[in-house]
């Protein structure tokens, strides 16, 4: 893939530092500036916007609906963590003087909270619907780029429950009880792109080149064949031995940041759950032969685009998760599976047939007028579109105990389960983890 000049306006700092790179870079080190360099990064600088208005939409930006039917789930596993801590729930009311003063060893951590708008509702949600639980809990934003993170405190400035922002690595200095929601953040993670040549995988670069006549170009060109050592890794992905029906120049993307992520991100947790919400494929799926480009796509102002090369720093950059890869990544950084679904599934085990069912229905005294009952509608089944938002799965992990791990591996994928699932809190140590809400049938 070749982009000239002219299409990207390529920025100047990029070229100065690709020039400074001996002209050129693994698509990685691309990636990782174009999205989070603090300066001229997509993310780094907060010029991306998301929203209806922005430049991709995302679950939460559809309306309150998401965090509302999202809430139970995580209030659920709090209120476990809580009962384990032998913490008061009920002797938590009191004045709001009272609640201020609190201890808050419950933690609700957001790990790239974008805008700030689903933390905003979920504490609202947790303050308003379980005001004992919330008393004990604080809000703890992970968002290691400056330009959101700005817009995210102004943002959660009307949030019901304190805020702090934190780095992942301090985090881990000093960890935490609580629930982490990794909602649409490890598809932002740099990835490595990976090219056949008809003997060996090579790791692909970003490169400025120069032909005779012609103008100055970027692209993508071949760099340094993949280590033999890495072939283990490629055979547990189906990509070795060689298969005949990936031609020369067929390409994807291989994962190196997740596992280094979630490691760190079970460094901040002492003991909890990890929610990860993200487009995902199996192996099987993601290296298909017939996936001959992989899944790396750019996003701008609703608009989508082939070309990872375009405007760097001015596109979101996104490629889908291997699920093959992030369960063996996250066992090996310490999490559990307990289950997996897709969000369509998921937000129906979760009420979402009946909050439709509302719409159509209001409680005595709610107001809702016609507009605003249909547009809540199309949001509503937009969250469940198997073409789109729905298409998300949904990744529960625990670090309550190794015997966790072991039966997760034994459930299906769908995460239906053949036992009764315990109430919260009931469960003693070295006991599975109550299965979650959104792995229960409707």
């Amino acid at each position: 893939m070749t982009t000239r000049l002219d299409e990207t306006d390529l920025p100047k700092w990029l070229r100065q530092r690709l020039l400074a790179a001996g002209g050129s870079v693994p698509f990685r080190t691309f990636m990782a500036w174009a999205l989070h360099d603090p300066d001229h990064g997509a993310y780094g600088s907060g010029r991306l916007v998301i929203g209806r208005r922005g430049d991709f939409v995302t679950s939460p930006s559809l309306g309150p609906d998401f965090a509302a039917l999202l809430a139970p789930q995580l209030a659920e596993w709090l209120a476990e963590l809580a009962a384990g801590m032998g913490l008061d729930l009920e002797g938590a009311a009191g004045t709001q003087q009272a609640a201020k003063a609190r201890p808050r060893p419950l933690a609700l951590v957001e790990t790239g909270p974008g805008e700030g708008e689903l933390a905003l509702q979920l504490a609202q949600a947790l303050a308003q619907d379980w005001p004992q639980l919330a008393a004990f809990c604080e809000l703890v934003l992970v968002e290691p780029n400056g330009g959101m993170a700005a817009r995210q405190r102004q943002r959660l400035e009307a949030s019901p429950l304190p805020c702090r922002w934190v780095r992942a690595e301090a985090l881990a200095q000093s960890p935490r009880t609580g629930v982490v929601l990794a909602h649409e953040v490890l598809d932002a993670l740099a990835v490595e792109r990976i090219r056949w040549d008809g003997r060996h995988w090579r790791q692909q670069r970003v490169a400025l080149s120069q032909e005779a006549g012609r103008p100055e170009c970027l692209g993508l060109v071949d760099g340094d064949r993949l280590d033999p050592e890495a072939e283990p890794a490629l055979e547990s992905l189906g990509l070795w031995p060689p298969d005949p029906r990936r031609e020369p120049g067929w390409t994807t993307e291989l994962h190196p940041e997740m596992a280094p992520w979630l490691a760190t991100c079970a460094a901040g947790i002492s003991r909890g759950r990890l929610l990860v919400i993200d487009y995902a494929h199996s192996a099987e799926r993601y290296y298909a032969p017939q996936r001959q480009g992989g899944t790396l796509m750019a996003y701008r102002q609703q608009e989508a685009s082939g070309d990872p090369l375009r405007q760097p720093g001015s596109w979101d950059l996104t490629a889908h998760l291997c699920s093959d890869s992030l369960v063996r990544a996250a066992r090996e950084g310490g999490w559990h599976l307990l289950g997996q679904r897709s969000q369509g599934e998921a937000l129906l085990a979760l009420g979402l047939a009946q909050r439709l069912h509302g719409l159509q229905t209001p409680a005595a005294g709610e107001q809702l007028d016609l507009a605003t009952a249909l547009g809540r509608r199309e949001s509503l089944l937009r969250l469940v579109d198997p073409a789109g938002l729905g298409a998300f799965r949904w990744f529960a992990f625990s670090r309550d105990g190794a015997p966790a791990a072991l039966v997760a591996e034994e459930r299906p994928e769908s995460g239906r389960h053949s036992g009764q699932a315990q109430p919260p809190g009931s469960q003693h140590p070295g006991d599975d983890p109550p299965l979650p809400l959104f792995l229960r049938d409707p």
